[in-house]
């Protein structure tokens, strides 16, 4: 069974666990820095956040979670974890920092401008997604590493990924599509494997 671990100090964490549960995945509800702890992947949800950013402070898990991130424990943020996962945010004065792109909050305007649409994600198959955008960040700028996963019509990146970190700017887990959830395990378990492969011994010899 697979052993992932949701934010759970505030926002939509509740959603994504429900999800996970429901593809048969032990969902961690991470609140302290000890529940980071042999996990194959981390889910930062949406939400507001500033909050979020000023409780990982308070939780000590900032340090932690960025050093999971920098050593290649597969993590996805949806919207304001994509804020919280980037280098570059227009007004947030400390993010995580560990993904290479740039973002401006609140880009599709407020509360009651939130939409949905059919969205073509290219891992996800030929049938569109149907992305939930609340409040959502614009990501304004992509390292050269960073590999876009979806845009709307106008051109704009919602979704993005760079080696074992993804983003979306809309909200998968406000859906009944599993399919971003699968996706981004079927991320954590080649990440595993490929760590698996770099501890092992030479020549594939086992560890008495």
């Amino acid at each position: 069974m697979r052993r992932i671990g949701v934010l759970a100090l505030q926002g939509a964490f509740a959603e994504h666990i429900s999800v996970l549960q429901r593809l048969g995945v032990e969902a961690v509800p991470v609140r302290l820095p000890g529940e980071l702890e042999e996990l194959e992947g981390l889910i930062i949800p949406g939400g507001e956040s500033t909050t979020m950013s000023r409780l990982m402070t308070v939780f000590h898990l900032r340090d932690e979670i960025k050093r999971l991130a920098e050593d290649g424990l597969p993590m996805w943020g949806t919207c304001a974890g994509l804020i919280l996962l980037a280098k570059e945010v227009d007004s947030l004065p400390d993010p995580l920092g560990v993904m290479d792109i740039g973002v401006r909050r609140n880009a599709f305007g407020r509360q009651v401008d939130s939409f949905e649409t059919e969205l073509p994600v290219l891992p996800l198959g030929k049938e569109p997604f149907p992305a939930v955008f609340i409040r959502a960040p614009q990501i304004d700028r992509l390292g050269s590493e960073v590999e876009v996963l979806a845009r709307l019509t106008n051109g704009q990146v919602v979704a993005a990924r760079e080696n074992n970190l993804v983003a979306t700017a809309f909200h998968p887990e406000l859906t009944t599509d599993p399919r971003f959830h699968c996706y981004f395990l079927n991320m954590a378990k080649n990440s595993i494997k490929q760590i698996q492969q770099v501890l092992s011994p030479v020549g594939g010899e086992k560890e008495p």
